[in-house]
């Protein structure tokens, strides 16, 4: 049987890499899901693929009223959501940290952070109603073990882990999960600013070389990790920070 046999979700940032993976997955373990992005064309691109247990909606998760409209999407397309991923997210070019605006600062936070603020909002009345739900809030190695260059972004992703504890530790009686994923760097469309250096097989080995299993993540590794913590075998798993990363972090 399917793993998320009639459960309903939302991705966000699922127009490509480890967003569209989850969706992909999730469709393909039984769930239906609202696959959101702010790239319009993207994110009807992956809905299509998916067929008719996929929606497509258009949604820049910083602001608040567009967050409300994709939480009613969901419920009028396919119901009160049991499954939120917040995967959307943004990071600054690697470079040092006073060379980073404000402007991109702000934006930083503002998509990785004040995004699951928005969502959370929208979403525990329902879950609430529902008697329970899954939150799964895509963080980063980069807010365990950070690399120099990145040090905004890493912040962002270390409030996304340690929100997610705080999160589970004041929903889990309501027996609403919360985990943090929390991958290496993978080939998406934010892995030249990742790297801050051309795309080359000689500056792809300087990351590999970090990384014990000699590669980077891939949507398929992230969208593993999103099916079984959304799924009842994970029932008793909340607050955790959950490393997809061949052992970066070890």
């Amino acid at each position: 049987m399917p793993q998320l046999q009639n459960k309903i979700a939302i991705v966000t940032g699922a127009g490509g890499g480890f967003g569209e993976g989850v969706a992909q997955a999730y469709v393909r373990e039984g769930a239906r899901v609202v696959v959101a992005d702010i790239n319009a064309e993207a994110a009807r691109r992956v809905a299509s693929a998916l067929g008719e247990h996929a929606s497509a909606f258009t949604c820049d998760v910083t602001q608040k009223s567009q967050v409300e409209a994709l939480v009613q999407h969901c419920v009028n397309t396919f119901g009160a959501p049991d499954i939120v991923v917040n995967n959307a997210g943004t990071t600054h070019k690697n470079r040092p940290m006073l060379e980073v605006d404000e402007a991109t600062f702000d934006k930083v936070f503002a998509v990785n952070v004040k995004s699951i603020f928005h969502m959370t909002h929208a979403i525990l009345p329902l879950m609430r109603q529902k008697g329970g739900g899954v939150i799964l809030n895509v963080g980063s190695v980069a807010g365990i073990r950070p690399r120099p260059g990145l040090s905004w972004y890493n912040a962002s992703k270390g409030a996304v882990n340690l929100l997610s504890k705080s999160m589970a530790v004041e929903l889990g009686p309501e027996n609403i999960r919360v985990n943090a994923i929390c991958p290496v760097m993978g080939v998406t469309g934010l892995f030249e600013d990742f790297m801050g250096l051309p795309d080359t097989p000689q500056n792809r080995a300087k990351f590999i070389a970090t990384i014990p299993m000699g590669r980077f993540a891939t949507p398929t590794d992230v969208a593993a990790a999103a099916v079984f913590l959304a799924s009842d075998a994970a029932e008793f798993f909340t607050g955790i920070e959950f490393p997809v990363d061949g052992g970066r972090t070890i």
